[in-house]
Formats: C-alpha cells, structure tokens, sequence
C-alpha cells in the first residue's frame, strides 16, 4: 500500500494524507523540520502539536525521546494509545515549544513497514480544527485539495476511533482523550 509514499515522503519538505492505524491522518518525516512546519500550517495549528509515530522504541530515541520515559509506557504499545511525554528543546519544532509531545507505536503491519524505511513520521488527523477527521481520501481531499504533496486511499476509515490520549502525572494514568481503546482505573488497557 505505501511503495510509493516511501519515494514522496523522502522528498524535501513533503507532506501528505495515508491511513493509519486510527483514522486518516495528515504526516510528514519528523526528522525534516521544514515538512513539519508545512504540517503545522496546512492545520492550521500554532499551539497544538501533532502525534509522533513510530516502527519501535528504538526510533523514539534515535530522535532524542529519552529511552527512561517510553520503558514506562511500552506496555500500550503497538496499539492505538499515544502517551504524552517530555521532550526536549531540541525537538521545539515538533512539540511546538510545548516541551511535551505524544507518541504512538502503532499495530499496522503495513503502517510498521512504512516508518521502518522513513523514520519516525509527525502526524495529526486528517481534518481542520472543529471539523470531523476525513473517513475518506476524497473527505481529506475536501480539507486539503493540493496544499499536501500525495494521498493514500486506505478505504473508508469511518468505524475507526483517533488513538486515544494519556499521561501520566506522579505515576498515575491520566486520560486525556478517549480514543479507540478504554483505559481503566489501574492504567491498564481493558480488553
């Protein structure tokens, strides 16, 4: 499904819409800051940042996401759960001076083999603010028309759920957004 997403998203400061394992989302290389600065326009978004994805732990912290912090959290992993995490000044352009940023590692083997031969990819849902997330590559189409480089029809995505969102502050779970999967009292995922 992603050979030739593999050739757009190694070009400078690329952008496009493909599938992920939530809903369709709007990505760009997170090694390439001019990309992710043209994310963050196409959204619309100044203050907000985006969902880092990744193929394994080990991407995360080959871009500076200290390795202390996601051996806390791999339990959710790969699954539809971002957790937010600290992340340094050196990676301002991602987390949008926040200093804190939410990861993913997703459970899609196709989406798996996409981030193992690109790197990790900056992502945020298909849509603009206040608007429902794209079920569709035409939906998307409709928010973006040509400001992104390529899309990928994954079909219609309309029975999935964006990932759901948590962080944990003095070693408790706290849910930020409920997504595709619920998360009990003890942090743990229920089945």
């Amino acid at each position: 499904m992603f050979e030739q997403t593999v050739t757009d998203l190694q070009q400078p400061s690329a952008i496009g819409v493909i599938p992920t394992d939530t809903v369709y989302g709007v990505v760009a290389r997170a090694s390439d800051q001019a990309a992710v600065a043209r994310l963050y326009a196409v959204k619309n978004r100044t203050n907000k940042p985006g969902t880092l994805i990744a193929a394994s732990i080990e991407q995360f912290v080959a871009l500076g996401i200290e390795r202390r912090y996601l051996k806390a959290v791999e339990q959710f992993w790969p699954g539809p759960v971002s957790v937010i995490l600290p992340a340094g000044e050196d990676l301002a352009y991602l987390h949008a001076y926040k200093g804190t940023l939410a990861v993913r590692v997703p459970d899609d083997d196709d989406l798996i083999g996409l981030l193992e031969q690109v790197g990790p990819l900056l992502t945020s849902s298909a849509n603009q603010p206040g608007e429902p997330p794209a079920v569709s590559v035409n939906e998307a189409r409709n928010y973006f028309g040509d400001e992104v480089d390529f899309y990928v029809d994954g079909g219609d995505l309309s029975g999935r759920k964006p990932s759901t969102v948590v962080r944990i502050i003095d070693d408790e779970i706290e849910v930020v957004r409920e997504g595709a999967v619920k998360i009990n009292e003890s942090g743990e995922v229920e089945k």
